[in-house]
């Protein structure tokens, strides 16, 4: 499965190896065990979607929030924006709690200069606009909807690297994530380097029990077999 998998972003990240491993799993599989470890609270809301589902997002988290604020002139909330872009970590995911759904908190600007200083993508809970540019440039975005109405004298952030609750799951700056069609997955930082293991073993299972059914194996033998599936 992971030979098919895209990941877009810039050739030269800093190094997290890591996160490297993890963008070798898929979201399933993580989740999987997760839940097998009785953290089954880590998926995000079903809505927040990736722009080009043929993409995986994997890395240490970068949290950023923010509030609709109509009292900000174009030029403060311009700043504001500009601001979160230039304090987004190099090698890291930026995950954002806007709270609201009525404008856009990625285009196809911010994204070109997300990518070009090294971070490897953006996760919304809120909207995205320029999608098909965003999606030509290859930087992965996962968003819950698009609007063509920007931030500009409407929103400003209020928090950088504090933790943000999207949906029942809390998010910190540090956590591990990964995001691929399936949706997205977070695993707490104190947890990630075991759950990542133990994933890569799961999917080496998996493919064994795979390649005998695909090779003519009785299903339910090879669950009882493999105790996968």
């Amino acid at each position: 499965m992971s030979a098919s998998r895209q990941n877009a972003g810039p050739a030269n990240l800093p190094a997290d190896p890591l996160a490297d491993r993890l963008g070798r799993c898929y979201a399933s599989a993580v989740h999987d065990v997760l839940r097998a470890q009785g953290h089954d609270n880590c998926v995000l809301p079903p809505e927040i979607r990736p722009l080009n589902p043929a993409q995986t997002l994997a890395g240490r988290v970068w949290t950023v929030s923010g509030h609709i604020d109509r009292t900000k002139s174009a030029h403060e909330t311009l700043l504001e924006w500009t601001g979160v872009l230039s304090k987004a970590p190099p090698g890291q995911v930026v995950i954002c709690q806007p709270h609201n759904h009525e404008v856009a908190l990625m285009g196809e600007l911010s994204a070109s200069a997300l990518q070009l200083k090294g971070v490897r993508g953006y996760i919304v809970d809120g909207g995205c606009r320029d999608a098909a540019m965003v999606e030509q440039i290859g930087f992965p975005v996962w968003c819950s909807f698009f609007t063509p109405s920007d931030i500009v004298a409407r929103w400003v952030p209020d928090a950088f690297g504090t933790p943000v609750s999207i949906g029942s799951v809390t998010i910190s700056s540090g956590d591990y994530v990964i995001a691929d069609r399936d949706g997205v997955v977070v695993i707490p930082a104190a947890m990630a380097e075991a759950v990542i293991a133990r994933t890569e073993e799961v999917m080496g299972t998996e493919g064994e029990v795979r390649r005998n059914i695909m090779a003519g194996m009785d299903p339910q033998e090879a669950y009882l077999k493999y105790g996968k599936f």
